[in-house]
């Protein structure tokens, strides 16, 4: 039996590249880039006017001011926004501007409406601190052509889409998710749609698994084998030649029926680990051949939950160079636990303070599924003691 740390430091050794694919923009929320993207042209690409107003020449409002004459100016025209630059012929005279127009030729300050009265075509301006240039975007403020607008490796977002967009990156090269398949054993389990018999329960495990994955954006397949080792020995033997990689609920531990480990052992399956001093999912299979990663994890719900984030979670993030966030949270409540093995507690997270806090939720065991409902996290508790105190802090593995 291993540690977690040594589990952890063997599954984030065998990351794997899953290559790159090219997606439509808007369908590469929570991708990974693995391309540049650059500058096609100034941004923004002409002075940009940012407020509804006036545009004036500024040496004429500062001349007159000086003087004490009149802050009136004559409407000469109308720059709409996404029509053609227009010039101000009179430097005595303002031109009427919309929020993304071109600034006008010869203008060089926007003055917005509200500080202005318009009368019979005179636009008069009722405040003197005026700065040049005002409420003026300048051109290639944002970034002149040819700079880099997001690094290459991006963890895109809503934020990333929009630049996409103004540099008319239709499609987008991004790390392919990986090929998963999801596998459920065991003669006991049902359909989701089926009445159980009394020695039945319905399949929940895989689906919870599918919902994990889908928080990753990772679309993911499923299956049932029953407990018929040539059955699973031939499916399985198809599925590590079609998949990235495989997840197993149930059939790793010792059972008479616990088919699962022969038969990746015949199928060269290299065995990394199969045991991790955990609770909850202590008998956890985690293996590989060239081009398939193998994660057997326990039958019971809360340790396939737990491993999933765990290890999964992790390795997936590295195979993908994204860092993963790491988050703390304060005992509320005294806790006690004698096994030598890492705990890991479900508990109810709040903010107190500035501080996240965390409230020990009692289930009743691996498999109590319906536990998860009531809490957020799993805490880390270390197992270099037995008694942890209300107050000490430990890290926490976010599920919501």
């Amino acid at each position: 039996m291993i540690s977690v740390k040594e589990a952890k430091n063997i599954v984030l050794n065998s990351i794997q590249d899953f290559g790159v694919e090219e997606v439509p923009f808007l369908k590469s929320v929570g991708r990974v880039l693995k391309e540049k993207i650059v500058a096609d042209r100034d941004f923004p690409p002409f002075n940009r006017v940012s407020m509804d107003g006036i545009a004036i020449d500024f040496k004429e409002f500062s001349s007159r001011l000086r003087s004490n004459k009149q802050l009136d100016f004559k409407i000469e025209r109308i720059q709409a926004a996404g029509s053609k630059q227009i010039t101000l012929q009179n430097s005595e005279n303002c031109i009427e501007v919309m929020t993304g127009a071109v600034l006008p030729k010869n203008a060089n300050t926007v003055i917005r409406y509200e500080d202005i009265t318009i009368e019979n075509g005179i636009a008069i301006i009722n405040i003197d601190a005026i700065n040049d240039a005002q409420n003026v975007h300048q051109k290639g403020k944002d970034g002149k052509i040819g700079d880099v607008l997001i690094e290459k490796n991006t963890l895109i977002s809503a934020a990333e889409i929009g630049v996409l967009a103004t540099v008319g990156k239709s499609t987008v090269k991004v790390v392919k998710q990986p090929k998963v398949m999801i596998v459920s054993t065991g003669d006991e389990l049902v359909g989701v749609n089926e009445i159980p018999l009394e020695h039945q329960i319905r399949r929940s495990n895989v689906f919870t698994l599918v919902s994990l994955l889908e928080r990753l954006n990772i679309s993911s397949e499923t299956a049932h084998i029953t407990d018929d080792k040539p059955i699973l020995k031939a499916k399985i033997k198809a599925y590590l030649e079609e998949y990235d990689v495989l997840l197993f609920s149930g059939a790793v531990s010792k059972g008479k029926y616990d088919f699962l480990p022969e038969v990746f052992d015949e199928l060269g399956v290299k065995k990394l680990f199969h045991k991790v001093a955990q609770r909850p999912g202590k008998p956890f299979f985690y293996g590989k051949t060239e081009n398939c990663n193998v994660f057997g994890f326990p039958g019971n719900p809360i340790s396939t939950f737990v491993n999933c984030l765990v290890y999964f979670y992790p390795w997936y993030y590295k195979s993908l160079r994204i860092e993963a966030t790491e988050e703390t949270a304060v005992l509320v409540e005294d806790v006690s636990f004698k096994p030598n093995l890492i705990y890991f507690l479900q508990v109810k997270l709040e903010s107190k303070n500035g501080n996240l806090v965390a409230f020990p939720i009692k289930g009743n065991g691996s498999g109590d599924l319906a536990s998860l409902v009531k809490t957020d996290a799993f805490i880390q508790l270390p197992n270099d003691k037995v008694e942890f105190k209300k107050g000490e802090v430990f890290s926490v593995i976010r599920y919501r």
